[in-house]
């Protein structure tokens, strides 16, 4: 499939690509392909929804690059000395920045609860008031969105600073991605429409009452934006020659620490990013609505696709690679 053929396919598409806005892909720093449908433009910016969660992750890394955190394994309760422990609760002192970041960590609930802690006044509080549970450190997989929320804060903890001034100083900049500012309203009807409106955001960040970011969600970029972190992590932490994140966190980042089941289609899980493939240099941050951070180390590429909400579509990394290199590798 040319580039013609690929533009015509997404823009008549009534299937998994009828949502799509935009592709953009990199290789050797160099933009090698980029189009846009349902009237966006390459510039504009799309909640890519979980995507969110592999920038936190690059966020954690410079944290601990840094020493503001001292280490994957530092307890979560070290970064809220003022927090009111449940009572009874003595699990959660064992949970570590590595669960988080692994989804390992344990919770006391069933299903996410999503309306106490979107209504709350301080949603990493809220999230904290979840945290632990009977059952302990069991090393489970559980996708977790409103857990990490905790990493924001532990983040703001660590270095002093609300965490989107933490991203723009320390990442959006250095990748010359426009500076973020917070979104500012957390009403439930104006989530309903951050999640559902299919016009282009600002480059914003969705945020709770206390301007701390939503860690599991709502950060909007572009798909140019998306291919930009993916030559970063392509590049082992480098982008344009400057060390943004270092080499042996972007290695544990995108190592296999988890083999996920079924549901998740058998990847290998690393810190908030997945590895598709047991034998292939691989690596995608993977979001609802099929937003996603593609890398492929063997191919030397890194490409970025937004889309406007469409629940449960998961199969982004085939279509890059049956459909969109192709078209690269035409050029």
């Amino acid at each position: 499939m040319n580039r013609e053929e690929l533009h015509e396919f997404i823009s008549s598409s009534t299937g998994n690509e009828s949502n799509m806005c935009q592709i953009s892909a990199f290789r050797n720093g160099i933009t090698v392909y980029e189009d846009c449908w349902r009237g966006y433009r390459n510039e504009d910016a799309v909640n890519v929804n979980s995507v969110t969660k592999g920038v936190m992750a690059l966020l954690a890394g410079i944290a601990l690059d840094r020493g503001s955190i001292k280490g994957t394994d530092q307890k979560v309760m070290d970064f809220f000395p003022d927090y009111e422990v449940k009572k009874g609760e003595k699990n959660i002192f064992d949970v570590t920045v590595r669960h988080l970041l692994t989804m390992t960590a344990p919770y006391k609930y069933r299903s996410e609860p999503w309306k106490k802690v979107c209504t709350s006044q301080d949603w990493t509080l809220a999230v904290l008031d979840f945290l632990g549970g009977r059952k302990g450190i069991t090393g489970e997989f559980r996708y977790a969105t409103l857990g990490i929320q905790i990493l924001a804060g532990i983040i703001e903890h660590a270095t002093g600073e609300k965490c989107i001034d933490f991203a723009n100083r320390n990442f959006f900049a250095p990748l010359g991605i426009p500076e973020h500012t917070i979104h500012g309203d957390s009403s439930k009807e104006d989530q309903f429409d951050f999640f559902m409106n299919k016009n282009p955001r600002k480059n914003e960040w969705y945020s709770d009452p206390q301007d701390t970011v939503t860690a599991g969600w709502g950060l909007c970029l572009s798909a140019r934006d998306l291919a930009k972190i993916g030559e970063l992590v392509l590049n082992s932490g480098l982008y344009g020659g400057k060390r943004i994140v270092s080499e042996s966190y972007i290695r544990e980042m995108t190592a296999p620490h988890l083999k996920l089941g079924e549901r998740f289609g058998y990847m290998n899980y690393g810190y908030l990013w997945y590895k598709p493939f047991d034998d292939r240099e691989v690596y995608a941050a993977i979001g609802d609505s099929g937003n996603i951070i593609y890398v492929s180390k063997e191919k030397n590429v890194s490409v970025g696709i937004t889309g406007t909400f469409k629940p449960r579509i998961f199969d982004r990394v085939d279509f890059i690679e049956r459909k969109v290199l192709p078209a690269i590798e035409e050029q």
